[in-house]
């Protein structure tokens, strides 16, 4: 990574991905949803405050996204589904992530084809979904 913070080639991104990338599934309880849930899906990538520039680089890499603060790190965030589904999905396809990182991205996937087929509005699918997420990041065994 050069001083100017220009982004190499998609090789280091999917290498600091597998680093410092987490994919997220969110379930919050929802009064506004049929089933009683809401599913929030985000990429994010995390940094100490000093490389901000980086963060924001990404923005236009991926051409999406944001950046946000929080306490000493700044937060690349994607948790737009149509561009998880086109930008990021598709990225990670053609430059995937090693090692275990790489089960919680195909999770992750499984997860928005599911919602992408709207199994997620049956009570059914949010039970597969909650599944899935146990399964991932801390939980995987």
């Amino acid at each position: 990574m050069g001083i100017d913070n220009k982004i190499p080639d998609p090789q280091w991104v999917a290498g600091f991905s597998t680093g410092e990338g987490c994919f997220f599934i969110k379930i919050t309880k929802s009064s506004h949803s049929k089933q009683g849930v809401n599913i929030q899906l985000k990429f994010q990538l995390t940094q100490h405050y000093r490389d901000e520039s980086l963060m924001r680089s990404l923005i236009s890499y991926f051409n999406s996204g944001n950046v946000f603060k929080n306490q000493d790190t700044y937060i690349y965030d994607v948790s737009k589904f149509s561009d998880l589904n086109s930008k990021i999905i598709t990225f990670f396809k053609e430059y995937p992530i090693l090692g275990s990182k790489y089960q919680d991205f195909s999770d992750w996937v499984q997860v928005i084809e599911l919602m992408n087929n709207k199994v997620h509005l049956t009570k059914e699918g949010i039970d597969i979904i909650w599944k899935i997420k146990e399964g991932m990041n801390r939980g995987r065994k």
